[in-house]
Order: C-alpha cells, then sequence, then structure tokens
C-alpha cells in the first residue's frame, strides 16, 4: 500500500489504492461500490486520520477511479462553455477493422440527401394484420414478463411444427429448438457457443456481414471461397482444398444475401459429403427460405447424415415484414443446442414475450399465405429487374431472397462505394456496394446490391430516377 499523502488544493485525499473526490462519479472495476461521501473539501483535514485507521483496517482493496467536477478545474466553469475535450474512441482489438455497418451509413445517406432507399433490406410497407393483432391481444393479456430463455412453449412448438411441414424432420421443442432476438442473435449464439479461438471456419463471399465480425469475437480463423458472377456457383474444387481435419464448420446462406443465389442440390449433396467426411458443423442461415423464386428451398439438415451436424438459422421478420420485431431461432440437436443455448443466455436471455406469442400465430398460417407472399415479390422483382435492364445495368439472376446484384461498371465509376456514393448524391437512389461483403473488396468492386422489397410505387419512381439521370459512359 502507498504511503498516505494529502493535497489539499485539489481537494485530493488518496489513502493506498482508494482515491477519493469531492463530487465524483465512482466507477467499480471490481465487485465492490463505494458511495461518494457529502464531504466538502474544508473537512478532509478533519478526517484524513480517520481515514487513516479506516485504511489500515482493509483487507482487499478494489481499484476505483474517479472523475472530479470542481469549479475550479472545470473547463465549463473557465470559459464559460459546456464543450468537453473529445475523447479518443475505444473497441476491442477484434473489433478494430470493423466500422459503422454500410447499412446504417447508406440509411443516414438516404435521409440527408432524400434518395430513395433500395439499400437496406426492410419492407416499407407493413406485416399482416393478424399477426400484429396478435400481438396486441398478447400485451392486452398481460404476456409482458420474461419469457424463458429458449422461448415459450406455444412459439417453440410453432417452430418445430413448421420445420417439420418444410423439412420433413421431427424435431423436439424442448430440446432442439431455441428462439433469440433475431436471427442475427441465433448466429452470434451458434457462433460463439460452438467455436473455439482458432477454430477454422469457412465462409463463403460475398457474406452477411455479421459473420465475420461474429466469428472474429469467437476468434476463429475465417477460410472464404469466393462465389463469383454470373451464377455465383460453388467452386468445388476449391471447396474440397479448403475443408480438412482441421476444419470446425462451414457458413452456408441459402437463398443467399446479397446475391440472390440458391444453393442447388448437387452442390448441397457435395458440401453435406466432405462435412461428414471431416466431421465438420454447418451453421445454415435460411432467414429467405420463404422467398425462393426459381427453385424449391432446401434444408441442408434435411440431408442423410446431416441432421446431427446442422444448426439451421431462421428468422419471423422477412418472411413477415416484421423485421424490427427482432424474432428469429436455432434448430440443432441437442449436443449442439447445448452450446448455442449457453452463448444466448449470456447475450439477450431471452426474447420479447408477447412478439413469441404473434410469432407463434404467425407461424401457423396457412400456406396461401406463403404462395401470396412470394407471388407479391415476384411481381416486385420483375419490376426492379427489367427497371434496371432497362437504365443499363447489366443483371445477374436472383432466384431467392429480395436482392439482384448488378454490374455498374457501364457508368464509369471507379468502384462500388464510389458509385453508390454518385448514386445516392447525384441521382437520389441507395443501394449497397457489395465490396464491404468480401474478405478482399477488390472481388466485389463491380458489384453493388438493390433491394426489392418495397411497394410498387417506390420502385418505379426509383428506376425512373435512374433512368433520366443515369448515363453510360
Amino acid at each position: 500500500m502507498r504511503a498516505i499523502g494529502s493535497f489539499f488544493g485539489g481537494a485530493r485525499v488518496e489513502v493506498g489504492l482508494l482515491q477519493i473526490l469531492p463530487q465524483c462519479i465512482w466507477t467499480r472495476t471490481r465487485s465492490y461500490m463505494l458511495r461518494p461521501l457529502p464531504f466538502k473539501s474544508s473537512t478532509f483535514v478533519a478526517f484524513s486520520k480517520h481515514l487513516q485507521k479506516a485504511a489500515l483496517s482493509i483487507r482487499r482493496i478494489p481499484t476505483f477511479t474517479a472523475t472530479m467536477s470542481t469549479q475550479k478545474d472545470s473547463p465549463s466553469a473557465q470559459d464559460g462553455s459546456s464543450q468537453k475535450t473529445p475523447q479518443p474512441l475505444q473497441v476491442a482489438k477484434r473489433l478494430e477493422k470493423f466500422k459503422t455497418t454500410i447499412f446504417t451509413q447508406m440509411s443516414v445517406l438516404a435521409i440527408k440527401h432524400g434518395a430513395i432507399n433500395l439499400g437496406q433490406g426492410f419492407p416499407n410497407f407493413d406485416g399482416p394484420d393478424f399477426v400484429k393483432e396478435a400481438a396486441i391481444q398478447a400485451i392486452k393479456d398481460g404476456k409482458n414478463q420474461y419469457a424463458r430463455g429458449h422461448g415459450i412453449p406455444q412459439f417453440d412448438a410453432a417452430i418445430a411444427e413448421r420445420f417439420k411441414k418444410d423439412t420433413g424432420l421431427v424435431v423436439d421443442p424442448e430440446k432442439e429448438v431455441t428462439v433469440t432476438s433475431g436471427c442475427t442473435e441465433a448466429i452470434a449464439a451458434t457462433m460463439l457457443g460452438l467455436i473455439n479461438p482458432g477454430d477454422e471456419v469457412i465462409l463463403f463471399a460475398p457474406f452477411y456481414d455479421s459473420y465475420e465480425a461474429t466469428l472474429s469475437m469467437a476468434g476463429a480463423e475465417i477460410k472464404c471461397i469466393t462465389l463469383r458472377p454470373p451464377d455465383f456457383s460453388v467452386p468445388i474444387d476449391e471447396l474440397k482444398s479448403t475443408i480438412s481435419k482441421n476444419t470446425r464448420a462451414i457458413l452456408i446462406n441459402t437463398p443467399h444475401n446479397p446475391t440472390g443465389k440458391m444453393f442447388t442440390q448437387e452442390e448441397l449433396n457435395v458440401i453435406a459429403s466432405l462435412c461428414i467426411e471431416n466431421d465438420v458443423l454447418v451453421f445454415s442461415d435460411e432467414v429467405y427460405d420463404k422467398l425462393a423464386f426459381e427453385m424449391d428451398h432446401i434444408s441442408i439438415a434435411s440431408l442423410p447424415g446431416m441432421y446431427d451436424r446442422t444448426v439451421t438459422m431462421n428468422s419471423l421478420g422477412k418472411s413477415f415484414s416484421l423485421t424490427g420485431w427482432k424474432i428469429g431461432w436455432a434448430i440443432a440437436p441437442p449436443h449442439l443446442t447445448w452450446g448455442v443455448r449457453q452463448a444466448h443466455s449470456f447475450l439477450t436471455f431471452s426474447t420479447s414475450t408477447p412478439m413469441q406469442w404473434a410469432a407463434a400465430v404467425a407461424l401457423r398460417a396457412p400456406d396461401s399465405y406463403y404462395v401470396e407472399l412470394k407471388r407479391d415479390y415476384m411481381e416486385k422483382k420483375k419490376i426492379l429487374v427489367e427497371g434496371l435492364k432497362d437504365v443499363g445495368f447489366k443483371v445477374f439472376p436472383s432466384s431467392g431472397t429480395f436482392f439482384v446484384v448488378v454490374d455498374h461498371t457501364p457508368f464509369g465509376l471507379d468502384n462500388d462505394i464510389a458509385f453508390c456514393e454518385y448514386l445516392i448524391e447525384e441521382v437520389g437512389v441507395v443501394a449497397i456496394p457489395t465490396s464491404v461483403f468480401y474478405l478482399n473488396p477488390e472481388d466485389g468492386k463491380n458489384l453493388v446490391r438493390f433491394a426489392f422489397c418495397k411497394d410498387e410505387g417506390t420502385l418505379r419512381s426509383a428506376v425512373e430516377r435512374m433512368k433520366e439521370k443515369l448515363k453510360k459512359k
């Protein structure tokens, strides 16, 4: 312990590792809490002897830091302003490379320039009334306290029923279903619960940006395989040379954001065979499973030998236009569910209770709902795709999701970011630069992504703006 000292000009007394200041805010760095004492600086002389005695009786001394605000030292007291000196931004090293998400950046620019937002993937129309009314009723019925961690029984059962209907697989809702706060949390809980530092995980680029960030938080070693236009097919030989006994997991997303690609039966069969051969897990993000246009969606968990090594992740938001509810889930065998639930317990613990009651109603919607949903989105897709072709873009096929990827190079901008900035500022339309979805940004510099989860009037207005103001170079 340091010698006890006093500095009365600044009204400070130090006792060992304990620093006491007038008008302090104390921050606890161990499991102790100290309340600031209501002493004026003039009283510290009288108390110094008492503090010495108190210090001698302390056996475990926590470390505290305090910020002092006095009339003498306060910058605002000196110059009359309330401004504070900006502090450097702080972030853990594992997240240093990640900036504000591109979706946030583009949405801010859209508002600033009054641009039509075809960037971020959220609908500009509302979800179905029968689901919203179920949420309202749940709130009125008092279902407003914490739900159990892995989901209310009614919603877990609805998820299991829907999964059986879609895949033919029978799962135990009590042991194999975990409700999460959106699919993004399901992804995080899966990575953090099942991946150890140094584990190899294979991604297919381009990929949803949370994959890389979450794997970085888990300390994974990322191996990346690039899907290339025009069809973004899986390079099977490259996959075979990349996967090994050191690979812990492969993460797939089908239908695929941002390209709209759907993994074919043949591709999934090869991935499954390689995973079984090398004892590799599969994390399958299937949030767009109900937006499959050109072929039927196949869940890799349904292939022979794959359920026991697969975590299937999904959500309510995309299929029911309720992205703000953040209701997701993960389905996995009990030995994998254990890790997912352990991580989930310390991420969010539980998910919105009344929204789970409403989500249970949603998942029991008749098949006619999904037929109409797909028909509506196919009409929206047609408007945007034909419009983009008329404008002069090279449009790549989109078999699912509500995204379409185009080649922007006919318009003469250096890269995708420069093009998207020009598109917002000069044309008044928002797209997403795809380079942010690659480990090597060069792979995506010629491509941008448009979303067609908007009403038809919005899509037509965006196309008209581009026809009027975008010129080939």
